[in-house]
């Protein structure tokens, strides 16, 4: 795939790939969403307990000046829209978070709760930070995590990947099956920052995923970053409340290979090599 390193070459990027533009999610996936965190069901909040009283017209008007999509409440049936404007201008502030952690060499923790189309976009900055001395954290790692799914309370291991947090099922053990499981749980981070406390070892300076991970991170008043998708409010109610740093909006559940220019534009406007 060829470089995308200038913002005019990663637009056409993020409209192509439908990481921007018109994405897979549907405007009803968003209201479901935006009704459900209103109503402050825990699958939602994904770790974060909002200061304010979010309404769902308040989450239309939030959501329709962080990621692009329609603020007419009466829009319910169709794609839902992220301007690739807005996805550029948050992949720059990313950039600047990453780039200021790395000439600190300060700690940093990763992880996702989409291992299957994130975890090479993670990875990809893993490496850069801990080539540019930044120590990458992986506490707890092995520890069981009880995970709520559709099927019920289920245990789970959390695990690090190239320096990127993720859980896994039992059942993943067996061969052929899936790295990771997908989630949208706050308990992974939640276990981990407690392990990295209680082992004295150092803290991260900067928390870097999606989903529970930053949700779970920014509400224990650590800085978190990450990438939400439009059917995920938390994150950007989280930012606007002053507990998530930059959340750059993103179609996440794309093919994994479509993240990588995304990778290289963010090291590029960091100052990092991959």
């Amino acid at each position: 795939m060829a470089s995308v390193s200038s913002p005019t070459r990663l637009r056409a990027h993020l409209v192509a790939a439908r990481l921007a533009g018109v994405v897979a999610t549907s405007r009803e996936e968003s209201l479901r969403s935006y009704r459900l965190f209103a109503a402050r069901d825990p699958r939602v909040l994904i770790g974060i307990d909002p200061e304010g009283r979010w309404e769902v017209r308040d989450l239309i008007g939030l959501m329709a000046r962080k990621c692009g999509v329609s603020d007419d409440p009466r829009y319910t049936t169709g794609p839902d829209v992220i301007d690739p404007e807005r996805t550029l201008a948050a992949l720059d502030a990313f950039a600047g978070r990453i780039r200021e952690v790395s000439r600190r060499g300060a700690p940093v923790l990763l992880g996702t709760g989409h291992p299957h189309r994130l975890l090479g976009f993670y990875a990809g900055l893993a490496d850069a930070l801990s080539a540019a001395g930044c120590e990458v954290l992986t506490p707890a790692q092995g520890r069981c995590v009880d995970i709520l799914t559709r099927f019920g309370l289920r245990p789970h291991r959390l695990d690090y990947v190239r320096g990127v947090g993720l859980v896994r099922e039992p059942t993943s053990e067996r061969p052929g099956c899936e790295p990771g499981a997908h989630t949208h749980s706050p308990l992974p981070v939640r276990v981990a920052l407690d392990a990295a406390a209680a082992a004295g070892g150092p803290l991260p300076a900067l928390v870097v995923g999606d989903h529970g991970w930053v949700c779970g991170a920014g509400q224990l008043g650590f800085e978190a970053i990450g990438l939400a998708d439009t059917d995920d409010p938390a994150l950007f109610v989280g930012e606007a409340e002053g507990r998530v740093s930059v959340v750059v909006p993103v179609d996440d559940a794309v093919r994994s290979a479509h993240y990588r220019p995304l990778a290289r534009y963010v090291l590029n406007r960091a100052c990092l090599s991959q």
